[in-house]
């Protein structure tokens, strides 16, 4: 994966909770605050050394030694660094979806396409502040020939939204829309990354293209 050049004024931006990725990413999960406290430097340490180096340069070693731990408190919690990518892009969705929702109840879209707009704004948020996050794609292209990886970052983020349009505009979750919704989804990571390709702060005229897009192409299939 090529890494991407970052303004010296991109801050990370990290929910408040505790967001220590999917089940599947932790051998365990850490149950005292100490525990707690280092797979959140180790997961810190990876998307740093992932902004910094790329992944396929990242290793469990200097991810240990960013985040002044033992290498074995590293293999503690996480098998190899796949694991530790998966739990970062985990923990980057969680915190996508804790944005929109905060975003959605200040101010309540009129309509699903305002609703679009606002969802491509946070990713294209994450883009900008959250170290690792242009690199990783949500691990969807992290060893893509590894046979049970099956369900991608853009799969997890489909599904809730397709959830979220259920839920707000009465949208049925029948089976063409789930379709509708991934490929809406993978088109706006698509368009995004070459925004971001273009331009180290995402190219505006890109961005607001992603936007049209996938609004076009849902009320096509909308209607």
């Amino acid at each position: 994966m090529s890494t991407a050049t970052v303004p010296a004024a991109r801050q990370p931006t990290m929910s408040p909770t505790p967001k220590f990725g999917a089940a599947h990413s932790l051998r365990r999960l850490p149950v005292q605050e100490r525990s707690a406290a280092r797979v959140r430097r180790m997961l810190d340490a990876a998307a740093d050394l992932i902004e910094e180096v790329g992944y396929d340069r990242l290793s469990t070693t200097a991810i240990a030694q960013r985040a002044d731990v033992a290498i074995g408190s590293v293999y503690q919690f996480f098998g190899d660094k796949r694991s530790l990518a998966e739990a970062l892009s985990q923990r980057y969705i969680d915190l996508y979806f804790e944005r929109l929702t905060a975003c959605f109840d200040a101010e309540p879209p009129a309509d699903w396409r305002s609703g679009v707009e606002a969802a491509v704004a946070e990713y294209v948020h994450l883009y900008r502040t959250a170290p690792g996050f242009r690199v990783l794609h949500l691990a969807d292209a992290i060893d893509p020939g590894r046979a049970d990886a099956i369900t991608t970052g853009g799969d997890v983020i489909a599904q809730q939204i397709l959830t979220g349009l259920e839920q707000r505009f009465g949208l049925g979750g029948d089976q063409p829309l789930s379709e509708t919704v991934t490929v809406a989804v993978e088109t706006a990571q698509a368009l995004v990354r070459l925004a971001f390709r273009r331009d180290a702060e995402g190219d505006p005229a890109a961005i607001a293209e992603a936007k049209r897009v996938v609004c076009d192409y849902l009320a096509r299939r909308l209607s």
